[in-house]
């Protein structure tokens, strides 16, 4: 199964309504590198859709990850942030 993470899910300077996805002090200004880092270093496997972008801002930043995992959704998002503020 596939989970698609855009960097919007972590940006600080959305809501929650506008699509962050975890508490804004688990929040960074998140870049699809930045993301790739973290997922490399928990061992997921995944690939960049460079091109791609997030559907409400879609005129803004650039840039998905397709994660090849069972886990759910959410769970993935966390240990992302969590790994991001480790790094």
């Amino acid at each position: 199964m596939s989970i698609i993470i855009y960097p919007a899910y972590f940006n600080p300077h959305y809501s929650r309504k506008e699509g962050r996805r975890v508490p804004k002090s688990m929040a960074f200004e998140a870049k699809v590198e930045t993301i790739a880092r973290a997922l490399r270093a928990l061992g997921y496997d995944f690939e960049i859709e460079p091109d791609k972008r997030y559907p409400r801002f879609w005129w803004k930043e650039k840039g998905r990850l397709v994660v090849n995992t069972d886990e759910r959704k959410n769970e993935v998002i966390k240990k992302i942030a969590r790994k991001v503020r480790n790094i």
